[in-house]
């Protein structure tokens, strides 16, 4: 009989490890049918269009267990193909410049998350790691373009006031794609109740990750640990608007985390990691099966486990990937 892992559509709503075969391999062994997989940080445009050139070619050199996903219904295929949907996302509008334009552009490549900061100023507001300024005229229209053509807002790095009035000016759901909740542990990347219940209240969504820094027992954390987060944010919210989002940096080093914590990646230092060790029982892509073990060793029921794992992200990409009804362009 098949596990419930097995026959579950299993959805991560961040990873963003180093891309090759092996990490694909270990998606597969971790029964993954889908991820917001990221092209772009700190990238302007022309390097943010060789990323995904780049991933595309890798996508196709490795089709027996990859696919592309630019709609649900590739993730829905993939999970009876028996492979891996890649959604191509960011984790910093960087990318879009001043020209809007770009985000339809961007769409059209098969982009379909775009986080709006990466814990910096940028056009459109101010990550978690400075003075929080807000959204700005660009940013209101970033996100109107954003809704038109089918990109989620993620907010995870996102400062508290910008993520506020993102949220609000939003036409579709939003996302924290991989955030932790600071009830458990106070630290800038992670969201306190309040934050939670308020996007939460709006139709959004909430990614929980296993990122250590930000885990309550740090590199001590376990996949127990993992689901006791997951199950605090299910208390505050509910479980309709929750998924994981685990973050996983698998096949990077130092000099990924020395570009990664610098402002624009070259800058000034924003913040340091110290060592970086997932929860045991975790540590790997390929241990996702643990993750749903933990869960029913907690006594979680198929339902709660089915919609978390998967079918959540799922239902929520569908509403936000729909065309706009209105002011589609001719």
């Amino acid at each position: 009989m098949d596990t419930l892992h097995e026959t579950a559509i299993v959805i991560d709503g961040l990873i963003i490890s180093k891309w090759d075969r092996t990490v694909f391999e270990d998606m597969r062994r971790g029964g993954l049918t889908a991820a917001n997989c990221t092209v772009s940080v700190w990238e302007d445009f022309p390097a943010t269009v060789r990323n995904i050139a780049a991933m595309k070619a890798l996508i196709r050199a490795n089709g027996d267990l990859v696919t592309l996903a630019r709609g649900t219904a590739d993730i829905e295929q993939a999970k009876r193909d028996g492979k891996t949907a890649i959604i191509l996302g960011f984790q910093n509008a960087h990318a879009f410049e001043d020209q809007l334009g770009y985000i339809e552009a961007f769409h059209d490549m098969g982009v379909r998350v775009v986080q709006l900061c990466y814990n910096t100023q940028n056009l459109i507001g101010t990550g978690c790691y400075e003075r929080d300024g807000g959204l700005s005229g660009y940013g209101h229209e970033v996100i109107a373009e954003m809704n038109r053509v089918g990109i989620m807002v993620d907010l995870s790095h996102v400062g508290a006031k910008t993520s506020e009035e993102a949220i609000l000016a939003s036409k579709k759901p939003v996302t924290y794609s991989h955030c932790l909740p600071a009830g458990l542990k106070e630290h800038p990347r992670n969201k306190s109740d309040e934050q939670l219940r308020f996007i939460a209240e709006r139709g959004g969504f909430i990614g929980v990750t296993m990122f250590p820094p930000f885990l309550r027992r740090g590199i001590d954390s376990t996949v127990d640990d993992y689901v006791e987060a997951i199950g605090y944010v299910i208390n505050l919210v509910g479980e309709d608007c929750v998924g994981i989002g685990t973050d996983h940096t698998q096949g990077h080093g130092k000099e990924f985390f020395e570009w990664l914590t610098h402002d624009k990646g070259v800058n000034r230092r924003l913040t340091s990691f110290g060592t970086v060790q997932n929860p045991e029982g975790i540590r790997t892509i390929g241990e996702l099966p643990n993750l749903t073990a933990a869960m029913e060793r907690a006594g979680w029921k198929a339902e709660r486990i089915g919609k978390v794992i998967g079918r959540n992200w799922l239902r929520v990409f569908g509403e936000v990937w729909a065309p706009a009804k209105t002011g589609a362009a001719a």
